[in-house]
């Protein structure tokens, strides 16, 4: 499959190899896409990749999502959905929480809105 975003481009192959273009990735995120990834989305410019084990990777622009250290600690196990806007994206755990990260004003912060967010998203 090959997916876009407004500035590039991401091919999923067998076995959940990552390739992008045409921007350059760091060698530590090179690694991390080399294998198990089972869905990719984009935001304007940046990218999550949803990992066979519900661990989220992201890449690309760091104020359209690329950037995800803010909730990275809720991005390494338990992701079963994918979602995003033009600056940010959304993750459903299994769990029926919401995570989100990117830009504040396209719903990356959300915190106002945590405790609907928390448990029993389906």
């Amino acid at each position: 499959q090959v997916f876009t975003s407004v500035a590039s481009f991401a091919a999923l192959k067998e076995g959940g190899a990552v390739v992008a273009w045409p921007d350059k990735l760091p060698d530590s995120t090179v690694r991390q896409l080399a294998a198990g990834v089972r869905e990719l989305c984009s935001s304007s410019g940046a990218w999550a990749a949803l990992k066979e084990d519900g661990s989220v990777v992201t890449f690309g622009n760091p104020y359209s999502g690329g950037d995800s250290r803010k909730a990275a600690d809720q991005l390494t196990e338990g992701v079963v959905e994918l979602t995003s806007n033009s600056g940010a994206f959304a993750a459903l755990k299994s769990n029926g929480s919401v995570v989100t990260w990117g830009k504040a004003e396209y719903g990356g912060d959300s915190r106002q809105v945590a405790h609907g967010l928390s448990e029993g998203v389906v």
